[in-house]
């Protein structure tokens, strides 16, 4: 299921774009005004976002690492597998909210604001962004803002169970969110009502909603095949 993840993700993070312009895209537009003015925009745009698929990488580093420790007793239960199941049921949620249908993720970003609080204030540090360097800083430093989005995928990163496989996790994400953040960046007032038609969200959010469910029925086969005793296995 990990080759199933990682490229899931991707597309996630490729058309998570609807929901990435209501949160970052106003960072992004106060990121485009604080530019120097007649130089070339996209190397600073580049390296924002550089920045911020570095944390989101870190951040399912950290996460594969939990697993990893053996804190999951991924050996012992199925319990790896009912995570994958979780995020996947996490992922449907997160499409009903792209496509306009069901807020409830949003009420998970609150488990990320106190941290948030005590990051936000180091980018101000960082204005006004006249050079790439501080582009990238000030993404690495936005990569850890409050996002169910986020979060969704980083369940994904736990259940793998490998710091370095959660790691590859949420870089294939990022790396699915970067052509819409440059794109937004670099084509601001185009992209926005394109990128706010509901019928663009509905469809978006659809396909992640079946991206999801795909994941439960990858997840349901591999209890039919090997049996919950088989799942469960102790390493000798």
């Amino acid at each position: 299921m990990t080759e199933f993840s990682i490229i899931a993700v991707f597309f996630v993070g490729l058309l998570g774009g609807v929901h990435c312009l209501g949160m970052c895209g106003s960072l992004v537009g106060i990121l485009t005004t604080q530019l120097p003015a007649g130089g070339a925009r996209w190397p600073f745009h580049l390296a924002y976002s550089g920045g911020r698929v570095t944390s989101y990488t870190l951040a399912g580093l950290l996460a594969g690492a939990v697993g990893q420790a053996g804190l999951l007793l991924r050996d012992v239960v199925p319990v790896q597998h009912l995570l994958f199941a979780l995020s996947s049921l996490m992922l449907i949620a997160l499409g009903l909210y792209l496509a306009g249908l069901w807020g409830a993720v949003r009420r998970i970003e609150t488990l990320g604001k106190l941290l948030w609080q005590r990051i936000q204030p180091l980018t101000r540090g960082l204005f006004p962004v006249s050079t790439p360097l501080r582009a990238f800083l000030l993404g690495t430093l936005w990569g850890w803002l409050p996002c169910g989005l986020v979060y969704s995928v980083l369940i994904t990163a736990l259940a793998s169970g490998q710091a370095s496989t959660g790691a590859l996790v949420m870089l294939a994400f990022g790396l699915g969110t970067l052509p819409n953040l440059l794109a937004i960046g670099l084509f601001w007032e185009n992209m926005r009502g394109w990128v706010q038609s509901p019928k663009v969200r509905r469809v978006a959010g659809l396909l992640v909603v079946g991206i999801g469910m795909y994941g439960l029925t990858k997840v349901g086969y591999t209890f039919y095949v090997n049996g919950w005793a088989g799942s469960c296995h102790v390493a000798a």
